[in-house]
């Protein structure tokens, strides 16, 4: 959905040529709205963005964690185990410690990142504009993303009581890469994932306002943020059962790397293994996804208020 006429414009392309003739350089809560790059919109889009980010992430964690821990669980299960529904809050609080910032650092990427595409490229390719900020937006997530993710599994598969035993053991027995175990497979399965449900979410948002000559209303945004977090969470799910693996096994060293768990996953399980935990995961990612681009959309929303509130007020003092 990237729909280029001569009339219809991108609503992202269109925020950045209409907003630009009353931008107020000293407003520092503005962000990249003028068609002059400067580090100081970079910085404040990237400030709109870690706000936003770290909302929305913290939202859907701290809603939806038994779900991810049910789902860890059936991953980490070989043949015949049993999925205990005991402590499915295990390693909450430890999480939402690293979802915060991971979450923040990632949209604060994304947002300028996007915006630096769309005025770079052609209108017509918005789409890669949004594939490749997703992308990037995880690669400079994933140095906090990881760790949160190892500490959080092995506590959801009942490895450790609390979070900062699980950091002090982890570094005793494993060293400080124990805490990036399964870093390759997290990537493999991270990168295509993000560029593709943001891509996926920002495309039809674009589609639905040239259609309906509107912004989207929050139920709109939830809807489509449920279909975009669906989809790629389903054609992501081997990906995710891989990394699951890689990351719990511990000092245990079950398998040597990427190639070795696909390969001891198919001979040993067979390769439905390689599918395990797809509904919870659906489940989780789809609602995540109505849940964290609905609070991401209200909470730019607010700021934007915010910012031409202060714009008002110092135009009035003026």
């Amino acid at each position: 959905m990237q729909a280029k006429t001569s009339q219809a414009h991108s609503p992202d392309v269109l925020t950045l040529k209409m907003s630009s003739s009353h931008k107020d350089p000293n407003d520092c809560l503005a962000t990249v709205s003028s068609g002059a790059d400067t580090p100081f919109d970079f910085l404040c889009d990237f400030y709109d963005g870690v706000i936003a980010g770290g909302a929305a992430g913290v939202f859907v964690e701290a809603a939806l964690y038994p779900i991810d821990t049910i789902k860890t669980r059936l991953q980490v299960a070989h043949a015949g185990g049993k999925i205990v529904l005991k402590g499915l809050y295990s390693g909450l609080a430890g999480n939402l410690a690293g979802v915060l910032p991971a979450s923040a650092i990632f949209v604060g990427v994304y947002e300028p990142t996007k915006q630096k595409l769309l005025k770079a490229l052609p209108e017509n390719l918005s789409a890669l504009a949004h594939l490749t900020a997703g992308a990037i937006a995880g690669a400079a997530s994933s140095v906090v993303r990881v760790p949160t993710e190892v500490v959080k599994q092995r506590m959801q598969t009942a490895q450790f009581s609390s979070a900062p035993d699980a950091v002090r053991l982890i570094l005793a027995k494993e060293g400080f890469k124990g805490l990036y175990a399964g870093y390759g497979s997290f990537l493999l399965r991270d990168l295509p994932f993000d560029a593709v449900q943001f891509c996926i979410y920002e495309q039809l948002r674009i589609g639905f306002k040239l259609a309906a000559r509107r912004d989207l209303n929050d139920p709109e945004v939830a809807m489509i943020g449920a279909f975009a977090g669906a989809v790629t969470g389903a054609i992501t799910t081997p990906l995710d059962v891989i990394k699951t693996r890689l990351m719990v096994q511990g000092s245990e060293n079950q398998y040597r790397g990427i190639y070795d768990c696909v390969r001891t996953i198919m001979r040993d399980e067979g390769s439905p293994a390689l599918w395990k935990g797809i509904g919870p995961r659906v489940l989780w990612i789809g609602i995540g996804g109505s849940i964290f681009f609905g609070v991401l959309e209200r909470t730019k929303q607010i700021l934007e208020e915010r910012r031409r509130d202060l714009e008002l007020n110092s135009s009035k003092r003026n």
